[in-house]
């Protein structure tokens, strides 16, 4: 089955190279995550919703919508 992190990497034709650079890990950590062999930490998560303009939701499969929630006023 294919992660939601490695359906919106190959739809904006990223390789899995610049997203481990992105993260600040290595390319093998990456691809574990991509194929479910490991944990995505919350950090890693949150900064790839950002990246994605997402929510950490959509990416763990807890909401279909794509749209990241809307930021509460301060």
């Amino acid at each position: 089955m294919k992660t939601r992190i490695r359906n919106l990497r190959e739809d904006k034709d990223l390789t899995q190279k610049s997203l481990s650079e992105f993260l600040n890990i290595s390319q093998v950590a990456y691809s574990y995550y991509e194929l479910n062999k490991r944990s995505i930490p919350i950090e890693l998560l949150s900064k790839l919703a950002d990246f994605y303009n997402t929510s950490v939701d959509y990416l763990i499969y807890r909401t279909d919508e794509i749209r990241p929630y809307s930021k509460p006023n301060k």
